[in-house]
């Protein structure tokens, strides 16, 4: 038995997704989809998406928030997992890549589910804490701009109820945080929250090797 975690080779990730993977025909339509766009690594990766819907069956989430929607694949994932008078609040900023999403929501029956916000995240985050929603919220998820996501963690943070959970996209960064010579704005702000939430006596901690690298926190 192995005491790290195993190196995932191309032929071992083949196998997981494989033998796991729940991914329906809307989520792979969606994927081939949004492959099309030169920007198609923004995407999350199917088994990252299995697991958000997992993490949000598990808490019995009923109001969650996303920071950064892309085209879709998250959100519908995560508001698949709430029950039929859940909410899921989306933030981005692209008329284009949402439009996208409110299509496939639509398909997939959720726009009900789900309210998005086409304005700068913070400020949407900032809205809702002046509206009094801190401590309300069950899950948040953050896959945004990078430069950010301190920002963006304590604002939901904020929002979150005690025991809710924010699982953060992109830790690990294509390896480039293990790597002193890459020392880019968004390099550096990803390091500087991971090295912050190790510490946060305010939550629970664990970070997951899964696609880019997952970040969970239970706040106390």
């Amino acid at each position: 038995m192995s005491g790290k975690t195993l190196n995932m080779t191309s032929a071992l990730l083949n196998y997981l997704v494989d033998t796991s993977s729940r991914e329906d025909k809307l989520l792979h339509a969606l994927r081939i989809e949004t492959a099309e766009d030169e920007y198609a690594n923004m995407q999350i990766a199917p088994e990252q998406g299995q697991f958000l819907n997992l993490l949000v069956k598990l808490i019995g989430a009923r109001k969650a928030i996303e920071v950064g929607t892309f085209t879709g694949y998250s959100s519908i994932c995560i508001a698949n997992a709430l029950p039929s008078d859940g909410r899921l609040i989306c933030c981005d900023v692209s008329d284009e890549w949402t439009s996208i999403a409110r299509r496939y929501w639509c398909l997939a029956g959720l726009s009900e589910r789900i309210d998005l916000k086409l304005a700068p995240a913070l400020e949407t985050l900032q809205g809702l804490l002046d509206q009094g929603q801190a401590r309300t919220f069950d899950f948040a998820f953050i896959d945004a701009d990078k430069e950010n996501y301190d920002g963006y963690y304590e604002a939901c943070l904020r929002l979150l109820r005690p025991g809710g959970l924010i699982a953060v996209d992109n830790v690990l960064w294509g390896g480039k945080v293990a790597d002193p010579t890459v020392q880019d704005v968004d390099t550096r702000a990803i390091r500087a929250l991971n090295k912050k939430m190790q510490s946060d006596k305010r939550i629970d901690y664990a970070m997951v090797p899964i696609a880019d690298g997952v970040s969970l926190a239970v706040k106390r």
